[in-house]
């Protein structure tokens, strides 16, 4: 791990006795302070959320945060997305920083913008809107084809060719 001052310390499962509901309970206290209590900028503009489906009343971002899986309905929590619940704020707000990777593609017809923190190997992804843009998901790239992807992505995008849809 790199030492980023801004970046914040993981919240691991076991600071919560093994209890998923305090650590989803703790989860989410982290996302509302970051997300919904105050809200950040990325390049001046404000950073919403996609909120629904809403499940448990929680936040369709959230879940992005902390799950994987295709159907809304069928994610599943995963530990590693759980414990970096505090990363995608810190990371949307230093996008500037040398240390980040960050461009543009398209993913289903819409503008996404990638923000790779390649040394802590997590990535953030917003959806790009007229007047704002909105976390989209964030998970961890530890697979070397993912990653040779991304970066072929990203150079490609700096060479000045347009994003490719995915």
């Amino acid at each position: 791990m790199t030492s980023l001052s801004w970046l914040p310390a993981l919240v691991p499962f076991e600071q919560y006795g093994g209890d998923w509901t305090k650590y989803l309970d703790a989860l989410y206290a982290c996302f509302k302070v970051d997300f919904i209590d105050s809200r950040p900028f990325y390049n001046g503009k404000r950073v919403g959320l996609k909120r629904y489906p809403l499940s448990q009343g929680k936040e369709a971002t959230f879940w992005h945060f902390i799950s994987e899986g295709s159907s809304e309905k069928d994610r599943i929590p995963d530990m590693r997305r759980c414990e970096r619940i505090r990363w995608p704020r810190p990371i949307i707000e230093h996008s500037g920083e040398r240390v980040l990777k960050v461009w543009k593609n398209r993913r289903n017809g819409e503008t996404r913008i990638c923000l790779w923190l390649e040394a802590e190997e997590y990535l953030v992804i917003l959806a790009e809107r007229k007047d704002h843009v909105m976390p989209w998901t964030a998970y961890m790239v530890d697979k070397d084809h993912r990653k040779q992807k991304l970066q072929k992505e990203y150079d490609e995008y700096w060479r000045g060719k347009r994003p490719k849809n995915g």
